[in-house]
């Protein structure tokens, strides 16, 4: 990467999948189509592709027969026109014939039940048959490619984590992990509750198979366990590969974060930069004010999601990241069909860079004729001819580059830290607290809580640095550093973790407490203390009793309330019986039943303060909630459709990021004087900013 080119540009191509190739790589018009791709990819100013990862059939037709020199041409014309080359290794995808002649590789979604050949990673990755032909192929790809000059970079396999494996072996090995953990089967009982229905062991050959179990200590401990083995296994390829890399080449694999079998924060730190694919509904979905959105799926909706994931990547290793995968054009199911409005692409793509992406790399170059993602549009179309899509990311190479060396290095802005905890993630998905809007369980209860304080957060105009529970230092410095921080529904945490919590507060830190917190100790298990554990002094609330909401359910606030409540205003999925004992109510339930409880209270505590609230916030309480927490900033905006977001770069320069998500143009009054990075325009301090629909300003302040 050049010192201009801070950001790279690029797409996912398969030469394999074009139509022009089906009669061989050596084919003229296979030749021509790979340099007509070519030839339109650097006209668009991309500088990096991403191949290779989802044909193992193609680089091994039969078992140990290999066909390695198809992708040369490619990596050929990328280096002639200066575009890099990420070279993936295809164990993802197992070939047809691995799976016939080694039926036992199939992965089990319940003991003795196999998953069906068919789809993508069906496969055990734990199976000593599967590795040793996973190594056999990968190495022979690195061995083949590694000296190339065109390769910048390895991803090893491809959004890990799918499947919850219950095959024989997995499950011997998770008794061999409790054995070592625990010691022996007295201190699991103890430990677990197994006095409980009877499930005391005498033996480890006593520990039952998953498929029955009703046990949450277990379900968290089994759920941790798969994500030890992605981790492990992604983290085997990562050493593989290194064995192959140069030193100018890094290590990564794209993470898909709602992955049930992931540990993203474990997983990145295995690798040499963290990569993920934020997917997002487009159109209507961008839009701002927004409702209620979600950032718990693979695909967001609402513009806080997209923030959201971009803010999830950059937790894994608290620095910046790689987009591997993004949207192009329509994603996902056929239909469901939404391509993007005119400007929603850089939109997109400078909030992306905003929060940390060095690389916006787009799924994929041209859309596929066949298979499963047939309707999953690429830059170019079923057609191949450059459409709309390819000339707005055109646009976009232009600007990236124009940008150039003022992106180097940019650590993006953080008004408010919000914890993630992936033992409260395991614990809140195996024994579910928040219901459904349909009443059934939801298994990401603990999104569910956390997401709508991240949605108010950003409502309100601050800048959120998600921090893993793990990633805390002191809390005096976190204090500095995080003048907010937000711990909503760390369900599974121990003594040390809800300690720190207060001494966050008292060393200056605003702490904002929500459902769930200070409830379960480090093995899930009900707290004896009242509650909000370890934490009521210092909140000065306590509750013992809670529901869950059917609806929302008004809040107002009380007299001498500093919160500015316009109306709208709900607590929903959840109600603590929050009672004060020191703290001042800032919102109180309009309910004939509930209105006795606090729905939120806040309290002074050593130099900082904490705030407690009781209920998940919808959108337009979490925006008052969060308009009061936020310290004053003159670069927030008053409209409604307008967010400002800031990083440092490099230099030690503040660039700002002004975003228009309507189709009403938008003014932004400038407190400061700043140069518009994309068209070099001066403003002056009091300058009015104009934005166009769909519309955004790159701006460093002078």
């Amino acid at each position: 990467m050049s010192e201009s080119e801070p950001i790279l540009f690029g797409a996912a191509y398969y030469y394999e999948y074009q139509p022009a190739a089906a009669d061989g790589l050596g084919a003229e018009a296979g030749l021509q189509r790979l340099k007509t791709d070519l030839d339109l990819m650097a006209e668009a100013g991309f500088s990096v592709i991403r191949v290779g990862e989802s044909v193992w059939s193609t680089w091994e037709p039969e078992n140990g027969r290999f066909d390695l020199d198809w992708l040369e041409p490619v990596l050929d014309g990328a280096r002639e026109r200066g575009i890099g080359v990420i070279v993936g290794t295809p164990t993802y995808a197992v070939p047809p014939w691995l799976a016939r002649l080694y039926p036992e590789i199939a992965g089990e979604h319940r003991t003795g039940r196999r998953i069906g050949w068919g789809g993508r990673q069906e496969v055990d990755y734990t199976h000593p048959a599967f590795r040793f032909h996973a190594e056999r192929v990968v190495r022979k790809i690195l061995a083949r490619y590694a000296d190339h000059p065109a390769v910048i970079g390895y991803q090893v396999d491809n959004e890990p984590g799918l499947q919850i494996f219950h095959n024989e072996g997995v499950f011997q090995r998770f008794a061999d992990h409790l054995r070592h953990r625990y010691g022996d089967v007295e201190a699991l009982n103890r430990e677990w509750g197994l006095v409980y229905w009877s499930h005391r062991l005498s033996t480890w050959a006593d520990l039952w198979r998953p498929d029955g179990n009703a046990q949450p200590q277990y379900a968290q401990a089994w759920r941790r366990f798969q994500t030890e083995l992605t981790t492990e296994f992604i983290g085997w390829q990562a050493d593989i590969a290194r064995e192959y890399a140069r030193g100018d080449q890094f290590v990564t694999t794209c993470i898909s974060y709602p992955r049930p079998a992931v540990d993203d924060r474990a997983l990145a730190a295995r690798l040499d930069v963290t990569a993920g694919n934020p997917y997002y509904r487009m159109q209507d979905g961008l839009a701002l004010p927004s409702a209620d959105g979600t950032a718990a799926d693979w695909k967001t909706r609402g513009t806080w999601g997209l923030y959201h994931s971009a803010d999830r990547m950059y937790s894994s290793r608290q620095e910046p990241f790689l987009v591997t995968e993004t949207n192009a054009q329509a994603i996902g199911e056929p239909w469901r069909n939404e391509p993007a409005y005119d400007g929603q692409w850089r939109q997109a793509a400078w909030a992306l860079v905003s929060r940390g992406a060095k690389m916006i790399e787009y799924w994929h170059w041209h859309t596929l004729h066949f298979g499963t993602e047939t309707y999953w549009g690429g830059v170019l179309p079923h057609s191949q001819e450059p459409g709309r899509t390819y000339r707005e990311l055109a646009g976009l190479g232009a600007e990236l580059r124009r940008a150039g060396a003022d992106l180097k290095g940019l650590t993006p802005g953080a008004d408010v830290a919000v914890l993630y905890s992936k033992p409260s993630e395991w614990g809140l998905a195996s024994h579910p607290q928040i219901a459904t809007d349909e009443g059934g369980p939801d298994h990401r209860s603990f999104e569910s809580i956390v997401g709508p304080f991240y949605q108010g957060a950003f409502d309100a105009g601050l800048q959120a640095r998600i921090v893993h529970t793990e990633q805390l230092g002191d809390p005096g410095e976190a204090a500095a550093e995080y003048p907010v921080l937000v711990a909503a529904g760390l369900y599974v945490a121990d003594d040390a973790l809800l300690d720190w919590l207060g001494e966050y507060a008292a060393a200056g830190g605003h702490l904002v407490l929500g459902p769930r917190t200070g409830y379960g100790d480090e093995e899930a298990r009900a707290r004896l203390e009242v509650k909000p554990a370890r934490l009521t002094e210092a909140a000065g609330v306590w509750y013992e009793e809670f529901a869950n909401l059917d609806g929302p359910v008004p809040v107002r606030a009380p007299e001498g309330s500093p919160l500015a409540l316009g109306g709208g205003d709900a607590g929903v999925k959840w109600a603590d019986g929050v009672y004060l004992e020191g703290a001042e109510a800032l919102a109180e339930y309009a309910h004939p039943h509930y209105g006795r409880f606090a729905a939120a209270a806040t309290k002074a505590h050593g130099g900082g303060r904490v705030t407690y609230v009781g209920t998940i916030p919808n959108a337009a309480f979490g925006k008052a909630l969060f308009t009061w927490v936020a310290p004053e900033d003159p670069w927030r905006p008053e409209h409604p459709s307008v967010t400002a977001t800031s990083g440092v770069n490099g230099a030690g320069a503040t660039v700002r990021f002004v975003h228009n998500w309507s189709w009403d143009a938008a003014e932004y009054a400038l407190p400061g004087a700043v140069r518009d990075l994309l068209d070099g325009t001066e403003y002056a301090a009091g300058g009015t900013l104009r934005l166009g629909a769909w519309d955004v300003k790159v701006l460093i302040e002078l």
